[in-house]
């Protein structure tokens, strides 16, 4: 394989931990505080409901005047955002109740009336009932919840309980923080961007399992050491994989981001946030908590 990081490199990252776990907090607290600010998530049409609008308009136009010429189609609220190619946009309307070819009649001759037949092109017309994104809603949070219990399940069985909780507990950070900066930065949270946190998921799960694996592997090796050496020396051992890994996977991330046009935007801006953060929790989080674990029930090995 090839190493980036020359053999028997000693980074104290263990001797960080204290920082890092600040560092951790203070980004979760500032998810949460974003979320309340902003009165919650702000749901994609695949959760809250309503109709959602892509239109392609053949010069600029104003936000303003989309909203002035669809005032009449709109019973609730309206919201719009530049979206792909230039002068295009999502419209999104909640609470329509119409059938589909009855409201996309309508906004077709309201954009008619406002902009002229032939200086726009609807290209996509999507409706969710509101029972319909709830119960979305509910089962997308139950397979985040789902995975997170599977993983933990997976790796107290394949390793340890104590690395399990290190394990779980790096994921519910990763999803954290994720949905923190998806809030920072209003990106609506739909089915798209649940695929993208569940493939964070197992992304940080299995870079955090390479780690316990080479931690198991020292156990024998050293079992004279202490734990917080041996944790430092793993996380150093296989720290060349875990930037090649990271970093192919974030250069295709970028690319999809730049170049993949605004159908992949949103998910592609999940998974690089994922994969930044699940890269950071797998070694400054996942492993370091098993020291506390350590600390607060000695396992048998380690007594002895």
């Amino acid at each position: 394989m090839l190493e980036i990081i020359k053999p028997g490199t000693n980074f104290d990252f263990v001797g960080k931990i204290k920082f890092f776990l600040t560092l951790s907090g203070l980004l979760i607290a500032i998810s949460f505080i974003s979320i309340i600010v902003r009165g919650g998530l702000q749901y994609g049409i695949d959760f809250a409901g309503g109709t959602l609008v892509q239109v392609k308009f053949k010069s600029p136009v104003e936000i303003s005047s989309i909203k002035t010429n669809l005032k009449n189609v709109a019973t609730r609220e309206i919201t719009i955002q530049g979206f792909g190619e230039e002068n295009e946009y999502l419209i999104r309307l909640a609470g329509i109740t119409p059938d589909l070819e009855t409201l996309s009649g309508k906004i077709q001759s309201d954009l008619e009336k406002g902009f002229g037949k032939a200086n726009f092109e609807i290209r996509r017309v999507e409706m969710v009932g509101p029972r319909v994104g709830k119960d979305l809603r509910d089962k997308a949070t139950l397979a985040i919840i789902f995975s997170l219990i599977g993983m933990l399940i997976y790796i107290w069985w394949r390793f340890e309980f104590r690395f399990g909780v290190g394990a779980i507990i790096a994921l519910a950070h990763d999803v954290l923080i994720t949905v923190g900066a998806l809030s920072l930065t209003n990106k609506p949270i739909d089915l798209t961007i649940i695929a993208a946190l569940l493939t964070i998921v197992g992304y940080s799960v299995n870079d955090t399992i390479i780690i316990c694996d080479r931690i198991r592997e020292n156990m024998r090796k050293m079992a004279r050491e202490k734990l917080e050496k041996l944790i430092n020396v793993s996380i150093n051992e296989t720290l060349s994989r875990t930037i090649l890994t990271s970093g192919t996977v974030l250069l295709v991330l970028i690319a999809l981001f730049l170049l993949g046009g605004g159908v992949i935007h949103d998910f592609a801006f999940a998974l690089i946030i994922g994969v930044i953060v699940g890269t950071y929790s797998s070694i400054y989080i996942a492993s370091p908590l098993v020291i506390f674990w350590e600390q607060i029930f000695p396992s048998k090995q380690r007594r002895r």
